[in-house]
């Protein structure tokens, strides 16, 4: 099959009439354009051009195949000056996925800089917590909260996010605080249902991971009923610092064992392996990695 750079080379000849001024407006070799003239006249097995010392004049053969393959070289042309603007200038639909909670909060005040920024793009957001795959939903990138299996997705991680137990003075008050994570045995814990392991909350103790596992008559599958629930006093509860720091803030619950907090869980963005990123994914990456800011969290 011919390549479409000696197609170039023999629309550059019909159309100037000369190799030398079809290898001047392709900058390539004179020696370079006239090998690409004749293997393409050897694909096809018919003279196209009948060249003299002083000029190159397509054949009968040669005016019906130009008449044919201009427009479809012109329109990969054009395709190839795209794919270039698209990388240097941010342009087109940008979909992006996140987690469902995470997102209105610390995501959507950075795509609106990123649309003010870029007038010629548009986002979509595909808000799940799943670990939607990339191509299978059609995404060009999506922020992870978690630790990352080997996925073929490259990535960049942006922080850490600590997981605390909470609970309301009332609570405590009625209760006592607990001192050390197996003291949970105790207490009334508002356990999230569902999932790989349900009523198992990771600590860190003695310097390592330990998986304690607490139990109480309260379990949802939701994790804005735990937090309701938390408020009435019905129990403590669990979950990741930025989800609940409204509520500490505003002194309806307090955190406690934080000396045994576990790991903080890593957040990245990520998107395809073995592809350079196009200027709107590139673009999008470096703001979110200046803007976010996760250390206190």
């Amino acid at each position: 099959m011919s390549r479409i750079e000696d197609l170039e080379v023999f629309v550059a000849v019909v159309e100037l009439g000369s190799l030398t001024a079809a290898a001047s407006r392709l900058a390539r070799p004179l020696q370079t354009v006239s090998r690409a003239l004749a293997a393409l006249e050897d694909d096809i097995g018919v003279e196209l051009i009948h060249r003299t010392t002083r000029r190159s004049t397509p054949s009968e053969a040669g005016e019906i195949f130009y008449r044919r393959i201009k427009p479809a070289v012109d329109e990969i042309r054009e395709a190839r000056l795209e794919a270039v603007q698209r990388r240097m200038e941010p342009s087109g639909v940008l979909r992006i996925g996140a987690p469902a909670l995470f997102a209105p909060r610390f995501l959507m005040p950075i795509v609106a800089e990123y649309m003010r920024q870029h007038r010629k793009v548009e986002v979509e957001l595909d808000l799940s917590d799943a670990f939607v795959d990339l191509a299978d939903g059609g995404l060009d990138m999506v922020v992870r909260i978690g630790d990352l299996a080997d996925s073929g997705l490259m990535g960049k991680r942006l922080g850490a996010l600590r997981r605390v137990v909470f609970g309301t003075p009332s609570y405590f008050a009625d209760h006592g605080r607990p001192m050390h994570p197996n003291e949970l045995k105790q207490h009334n814990c508002v356990v999230r249902s569902g999932g790989d392991r349900p009523g198992a909350w990771m600590f860190s103790i003695d310097g390592k991971p330990r998986e304690v596992k607490v139990a109480g008559p309260l379990r949802v599958n939701a994790m804005t009923a735990i937090y309701a629930a938390v408020c009435e006093g019905l129990g403590l509860g669990y979950s990741p610092l930025w989800q609940i720091e409204h509520l500490i803030a505003e002194g309806r619950v307090e955190i406690v064992l934080q000396e045994f907090e576990p790991a903080p869980v890593p957040i990245h963005v990520l998107w395809r392996e073995g592809r350079t990123p196009t200027a709107k994914v590139r673009t999008f990456i470096d703001l979110l990695s200046k803007r976010l800011k996760l250390d206190h969290l």
